[in-house]
């Protein structure tokens, strides 16, 4: 792949450094005409305003080579000059005279200009005016300064791939150092040495927001998912990055979450996730692995297949089944409600589910011979009782009076984070239901009660349980009368100001924020959550948070009939404090 790259844009190189030698060449055949030579030029000469053209040094040489006599060509020149850039250069500083900002007048110039050059641009030409200079014209180097050339670039480049002088230019962008502005992948990806700063770039800024981390992974997932090439190049450097002792583990999670982004756009990446993995040493779990995730189904034989390979003295990598499709299969077979198992097989789901959870690889020692291996199977035994015993409650649909019995041994197996995720994944397969809240008459449900415990112990699963709790605020519970809606949704907003207590300050105020400009939430629910969130929160504030939770607290529709006559409530207190010291926007 790198190979491809490197060699086209070699020979674009070799065609734009021999361009310039064979026009000279072609140039200097005896066999032209003069004769035609001095006509063809004299034609050039009589376009409007040739003079201004990059090539007019180039034309005069072979017209005065070919005998052309310089009275013709200074009338043919000064006749056709009709000075159209300095008419508007002078029509400018009329514009500036008469009052008009001159920020204003460069922008008036600037967009006619981009408008005409995107109207009338054409890339053969481009190529011409660029090889015939034998190396990076001036005027080009000056041009990429300035953003407003640059974005006009970057179209130019969507439009017209092929084009090797608007390639070219994008590498001198990025060589510039600006190759965050490049969002265009199919720009990126014409040149490896742009999509490496690209994606160095994503991948930087994925590391530097942890609090955006999913916005800045599906923006890196996009980018990588352009194109076979694109993804391959990635991954491979993705899982190189993956083995280094600092930070290797949340490169390994970049590359599942992008793993993740293309199987949900149906592209078929297992070859490569399992030519990546080092799967090949053990071709019979490969096999049956690549055989469940190919059709993204799991089946008896090859679980079995998968249970004989880590029962075994000597078991594959456990990297090979912690692969993120193959685990949320497991744990769709094993925590959804009325998922059928055979019972012969029923305890390898549990197993597998239970080894790639709790067993981890302990780093060998020097002096120990290469490939050796040291599992820490410790949690293995904990881990697979918890998943049998949660197991057996989830997989029969209960209601929440029949669960009470059984809340005991779900809240201490809820410790153990795979059981988390099977719970989550339970939970929201039974509140989804249509009919569930129409039938349930608790002020909170139990099964909504089970995830503010997964909250308080497993702060990895809060964006998941959020996620869940937004889908259900937004959902349509049409059947339920008025009043009834508000409270349910004063329920799931308390289960929210239950995460935010718990650690997940912005994501929850972000989303409310979001809410409350669109004007699509009832406002006694927003005035709902400020209130809860004023009796929670104490200072001091992440700036973060003051600029999403200030404007809706000094909102006088949400929060005016909270205010006292003094400065004493907590709505006052929270925006005097914040007044004085924070600086907002």
């Amino acid at each position: 792949m790198e190979e491809e790259f490197e060699d086209d844009s070699w020979n674009n190189n070799a065609a734009r450094s021999n361009a310039p030698e064979e026009e000279a060449e072609s140039h200097e055949e005896p066999s032209e005409n003069p004769t035609a030579v001095v006509s063809d030029c004299l034609q050039l000469f009589s376009s409007v305003d040739y003079i201004m053209e990059p090539g007019i040094f180039a034309q005069l040489k072979r017209y005065f080579q070919a005998g052309g006599t310089p009275e013709q060509v200074i009338n043919q020149l000064s006749a056709n000059y009709t000075a159209v850039a300095q008419t508007a250069n002078l029509l400018a500083e009329w514009l500036i005279m008469a009052g008009v900002r001159v920020t204003d007048v460069q922008a008036m110039v600037e967009n006619h200009l981009k408008d005409m050059i995107l109207k009338t641009f054409d890339p053969k030409k481009a190529d011409k005016i660029f090889t015939e200079e034998g190396e990076t014209p001036g005027w080009l180097t000056e041009m990429i300064e300035h953003h407003t050339w640059r974005s006009l670039i970057y179209r130019l480049a969507e439009e017209y791939p092929e084009c090797l002088m608007l390639n070219f230019t994008i590498k001198l962008i990025s060589d510039a150092g600006f190759q965050s502005e490049i969002t265009s992948i199919s720009t990126a990806a014409q040149q490896i040495e742009v999509f490496s700063r690209v994606l160095k770039t994503a991948i930087a800024k994925f590391l530097s927001h942890p609090e955006d981390w999913q916005g800045a992974i599906e923006e890196v997932a996009k980018m990588v998912c352009h194109g076979q090439h694109t993804y391959v190049y990635s991954q491979v450097l993705i899982q190189v990055l993956s083995q280094e002792a600092k930070g290797g583990f949340i490169m390994k999670r970049l590359s599942q979450e992008i793993t993740k982004y293309a199987l949900k756009n149906n592209h078929n990446v297992t070859p490569i996730t399992m030519a990546l993995n080092g799967s090949s040493r053990h071709p019979q779990a490969c096999e049956a692995l690549t055989s469940m995730l190919s059709r993204n189904t799991l089946n008896p034989a090859d679980i079995t297949v998968l249970y004989r390979n880590y029962t075994s003295p000597e078991p594959p990598p456990i990297d090979l089944i912690r692969n993120p499709q193959f685990l949320d299969l497991l744990v769709d077979s094993l925590f959804k409600v009325g998922v059928k198992i055979n019972q012969e097989h029923k305890s390898k789901y549990i197993y597998l589910l239970g080894y790639a959870a709790s067993v981890c690889e302990i780093p060998t020692k020097k002096g120990q011979p290469k490939g050796h291996r040291v599992l820490n199977k410790d949690e293995l035994k904990p881990t697979i009782n918890a998943i049998e015993k949660v197991h057996a409650i989830c997989n029969v649909s209960r209601g929440s009076s029949e669960l009470i019995a059984d809340i005991s041994t779900l809240y201490s197996c809820i410790r153990f984070p795979v059981v988390g995720v099977g719970v989550i994944r339970w939970v929201e397969n039974t509140v989804t239901e249509p009919s569930y809240f129409k039938l349930c008459t608790e002020s909170c449900p139990l099964h909504l009660a089970l995830l503010d415990e997964v909250v308080c112990v497993h702060a990895s699963l809060h964006d998941q349980i959020l996620r869940l709790l937004v889908r259900l605020f937004e959902s349509k519970q049409d059947e339920l009368e008025i009043l009834v809606q508000l409270e349910l949704k004063k329920m799931l907003l308390d289960r929210m100001v239950n995460l935010l207590a718990r650690g997940c300050v912005v994501p929850v105020v972000k989303y409310i924020s979001q809410c409350c400009t669109r004007g699509d939430t009832d406002i006694s629910l927003i005035r709902y959550f400020v209130t809860e969130v004023l009796e929670t929160v104490t200072h001091p504030y992440s700036s973060e948070f003051v600029q999403l939770f200030l404007p809706m607290v000094e909102n006088e529709e949400i929060t005016g009939s909270m205010r006292g006559e003094g400065d004493n409530d907590p709505v006052s207190e929270f925006i005097v404090h914040c007044k004085a010291h924070y600086t907002t926007l």
